[in-house]
């Protein structure tokens, strides 16, 4: 156990932090711990936190904080807090408080004449306020005279250097302690001796000068006769200020060599265009050359910057320094500064009785050392740019080297530092590290098990040489074995763990993590919950709950500590094995009922998101409706049209893999609503694969919420899909079952849609244009009786189609041209569009090619402005044709080879068919229309 107040009030058992509480629960505690193991009355107590302005109550609140104290030290040795008769007794040892020991060690020094107990006492000091963050007029006397204490020992501390000739050293401690102080006589001597001693008598007496100038205009005082004979003796070179040499001295220090990097990496492979880069940057000018190498954990930073700085080494022909600065070592806090430019001075050789305390000292007697000198500084492992700042040496002929885990952009600003973050490795690269630990024979007697071990180690350096450290051990097993371990997300990360070092991925990835904020790990924790590769800003906050602004501060912090990668402007993603760690963590850290929150916000962000977004690709569809509203989570705002399909372009790999999600969870509801919501961008983009896999999802969870309505309207979207992709058998049962469970029910509108798609399916996969004309009319008369103009017009459009189909253009063109102004008095664009690629097509089949043209480039406008790729293609084709029958070979061709493209993405393989034939007879003599042309069978409208 450790207590300290020489700084803040803070308390550590078992390299564990305690809270200690507010500040009036610290100030009790200061309060017993200033007479340890001795009675403090309660009236003591009280006037010590409180002064002379005690609240009410006041001794029960004093009993409360003492209980908590109790609360928080429970269970640790060597610590009690006990009620005695007339007040509270605070047991401990007391050189486990760094108040005590302080005293101790300063009365060791004086009772010794030794400079050590001095050197120790003064370490203690965590800071330059003393129960820093406390004020009560009871702590402030306590302070003032504790900081009496440190001054008085600060300044035995230097007479001792003094008469051990550090006067060199002790300079610039000097000079920064008396311009704090200029009034105090003592360190004014002591300034003066040392500059006397470091042949600088002008300034010493110059000193003395100004010294003997501020008291008189001051204090009204002369100096003391010890300071008044001591500018004497420096006046006439008095022998009694000389010291004997103590055999060393910067000179003889720059004959020093360090070379303290260690051994280059055994394998290494890739990293040649970021090689070349370090070799540009590492250029002698008018600074120093700073390179900062960022990075995720294992990613390989200090194997790169090894590997560059051996390769390098005639360029610092003068030394290498190299250390850990344990930035994210698990075992421990950072390595100081101080720490640091001890060692360093040590390489250089300065003796330890030569290093100044204080770390300004250091630090300039470290850049005099190096200054002019052509050596290589390299920081590994760094926890932030105030850790490597005072470790930067002021020579332009200097180079230093810095990797961390975080991005230093303050050491960009401040110092003009270049960085250069590192990748994962490739599949090539990652291949030959394995190679080269393997042997190629082997990895060529493996081919799919080699691809199966790196995809599992998705390019991570580390996660590379464990699997080859296992594979190398058991020469005997086929990688095989080691592949197949790979493949179970759930055990990648115990595959990857040697079991006899701390060098894996997740103990690695742990040590950025324990350094995140607390509402960064939560973060973290969350989103490797997130059912897809990456997630957007919007979505990241509605999963942790938090307000965009703040989301941002987080996932900054996260991408600053390599956990996460912003590829796109406002999305981010997680390496495969980081990802995996973060469900771990989350698992481990957060509640079940937390985690089941969190994903319940997400899946209702994309869910009423995606719902907005259908609403505006197809206003005039009919609501979906299962009895239930659908969540009223926050969205993101889709203004209009082109945004909707914007965000659903960005966001449709995250709703697929939300609505994977759902279905394992069980959510039906929310299955079939995402399905609904999803439709009508499927089919403007001509996804009718995705619109399959999400439906047949969604037909499942109908059937398990047993509502018929909802399962015809699932049998009748798959019916359509099937139809759209040329899935001939599986359409028409589909359909059929849709009517037969919807003729059972109410729903006429859904009745009306059913029989409109079966006229559809009919006529695209059978070619039977009079049962598809049936149905057509059957449609076409319900929504009538419904008064529903817009879907009435859409039925008539489909009648005109299968009239066209029949021959019937006159009939086909009056109705058509009907149903025309509909769409266009309810803004209707797509059923507009629909409309003139039907007034197209019998142009075309009328002989009227000319108005024929002037229709489909119409329609391709309004489908090309909707995002409608489906139909798009659709009146490509007819272009073609038209172009086709006109002669016009090279505008056929064009049409037709946009539509085979557009067709080849949508996976309409009977169309792809038939638009090679047509291309093919391009280029032989070109027959009728109506004889050497296969005919496109009718529209992809959306019912």
């Amino acid at each position: 156990m450790w207590i300290g107040v020489l700084g803040p009030v803070e308390a550590c058992v078992d390299d564990r932090m305690l809270d200690l509480g507010s500040a009036r629960q610290r100030c009790v505690l200061v309060a017993l711990l200033a007479e340890a193991n001795q009675v403090v009355s309660a009236d003591q107590l009280a006037e010590r936190i409180w002064g002379d302005r005690l609240p009410l109550r006041a001794f029960a609140t004093l009993r409360t904080y003492l209980s908590r104290l109790r609360a928080v030290f429970a269970g640790t040795e060597g610590f009690s807090i006990d009620r005695r008769s007339g007040g509270y007794v605070l047991r401990v040892e007391e050189k486990s408080v760094d108040l005590h020991r302080f005293h101790r060690l300063l009365h060791d020094a004086r009772a010794t004449d030794n400079a050590e107990p001095l050197d120790e006492a003064l370490r203690l000091w965590r800071g330059e306020e003393a129960f820093a963050g406390l004020d009560t007029p009871w702590i402030g006397t306590l302070r003032d005279t504790l900081h009496a204490e440190r001054f008085a020992a600060e300044l035995d501390y230097h007479d001792a250097q003094l008469r051990r000739g550090l006067h060199t050293t002790l300079l610039p401690v000097l000079h920064a302690r008396a311009a704090r102080h200029p009034l105090d006589e003592r360190l004014a001597a002591q300034l003066m001796v040392a500059l006397y001693r470091s042949g600088r008598q002008a300034d010493a007496l110059d000193h003395y000068q100004r010294t003997r100038s501020r008291l008189a205009e001051e204090l009204g005082a002369y100096p003391t006769p010890s300071v008044q004979r001591l500018h004497q003796q420096i006046l006439t070179a008095h022998p009694t200020l000389e010291v004997s040499s103590t055999g060393w001295s910067p000179a003889r220090a720059r004959a020093v060599v360090p070379r303290q990097l260690p051994a280059p990496p055994r394998s290494f492979t890739g990293r040649a265009s970021e090689l070349a880069t370090l070799d540009a940057d590492f250029v002698p000018g008018s600074t120093v050359v700073i390179s900062a190498i960022g990075g995720m954990g294992g990613i390989g930073k200090t194997s790169f910057a090894l590997r560059w700085a051996h390769q390098r080494l005639d360029r610092f022909p003068d030394g290498q320094l190299f250390v850990n600065l344990r930035g994210f070592d698990p075992s421990g806090e950072p390595t100081l500064p101080e720490t640091v430019l001890r060692g360093f001075l040590d390489a250089l050789g300065v003796p330890a009785t030569a290093v100044p305390e204080e770390v300004d000292a250091q630090v300039g007697l470290y850049r005099s050392l190096v200054a002019d000198k052509q050596m290589l500084v390299v920081l590994d492992n760094a926890a932030d740019a105030a850790q490597v700042t005072p470790l930067l040496p002021g020579s332009p002929t200097c180079a230093v080297l810095i990797t961390s885990r975080r991005h230093l952009t303050s050491l960009a600003t401040a110092h003009g530092a270049r960085s250069m973050n590192l990748d994962v490795l490739t599949q090539h690269q990652s291949r030959q590290l394995l190679a080269d630990r393997l042997g190629a024979d082997r990895l060529a007697a493996e081919p799919h098990s080699v691809d199966a071990l790196l995809d599992g180690c998705a390019g991570l350096p580390l996660a590379v040489g464990i699997v080859a450290a296992r594979a190398a051990v058991h020469t005997g097993f086929p990688l095989a074995v080691f592949a197949d371990e790979l493949r179970d997300r759930a055990t990648r990360l115990d595959t990857l763990d040697p079991g006899d070092s701390p060098l894996h991925p997740r103990a690695v990835f742990s040590w950025s993590y324990h350094a995140l904020t607390p509402a960064g790990a939560q973060l973290f924790c969350l989103l490797g919950l997130m059912p897809a590769p990456d997630i957007s800003l919007p979505a990241a906050a509605a999963l942790g709950s938090a307000a965009v602004a703040d989301t941002r501060v987080l996932l900054r912090e996260l991408e600053a500590a390599y956990l996460l990668e912003q590829h796109a402007p406002n999305r981010y993603r997680m390496h495969d094995l980081v990802r995996l760690y973060a469900a771990e963590r989350a698992g481990r850290d957060l509640t079940e009922n937390a985690r089941t929150s969190a994903m319940r916000r997400l899946v209702d962000f994309y869910l009423a998101t995606a719902h907005a977004g259908a609403q505006l690709i197809d206003p005039q569809s009919p609501p979906v409706d299962l009895g239930q509203r659908l969540p009223s989570g926050d969205q993101h705002p889709l203004p209009d049209l082109t945004s909707a399909m914007a965000w659903f372009d960005a966001e449709h790999p995250d709703l697929l893999a939300t609505q994977k999600f759902v279905v394992a969870q069980g959510w039906s509801v929310v299955v079939w609503q995402l399905a609904w919501a999803l439709t009508g961008f499927h089919l403007r983009r001509g996804l009718l694969h995705d619109g399959l896999v999400v439906w047949r999802d969604a037909l499942t969870a109908a059937n398990r919420l047993g509502r018929p309505a909802a399962v015809a309207q699932a049998h009748r979207r798959l019916g359509h899909l099937c139809s759209l992709a040329g899935h001939r058998d599986s359409a028409v049962e589909h359909l059929e079952r849709a009517l037969a469970i919807i003729e059972d029910t109410d729903d006429v509108t859904e009745r009306a849609l059913i029989h409109l798609t079966l006229a559809g399916a009919l006529q695209l996969l059978e070619h039977d244009d009079h049962r598809a004309l049936a149905h057509a009319t059957r449609a076409s008369d319900l929504f009538q009786e419904l008064d529903h103009p817009v879907w009435y017009a859409v039925a008539l459009q489909i009648v005109a189609w299968r009239h066209a189909l029949l021959g019937h253009y006159p009939h086909a063109d009056t109705l058509c041209t009907d149903a025309l102004p509909v769409f266009r008095r309810h803004h209707y664009p797509q059923g507009e569009a629909h409309a003139l690629n039907l007034l197209g097509y019998i142009a075309l089949r009328t002989g009227r090619h000319t108005r024929a043209l002037v229709y489909g480039h119409q329609a391709i406008a309004l489908f090309h402005d909707l995002g409608d790729a489906l139909n798009e293609a659709t009146v490509l084709d007819h272009l073609g044709e038209t172009h086709a029958a006109l002669g016009q070979q090279d505008h056929a061709r064009d049409a037709w080879q946009r539509a085979l493209e557009l067709y080849l993405t949508q996976h309409r393989t009977g169309d792809v068919q038939r638009i090679h034939q047509q291309l093919d007879g391009l280029d032989s003599t070109f027959a009728s229309p109506d004889i050497g042309v296969i005919p496109h069978r009718g529209p992809h409208a959306k019912p």
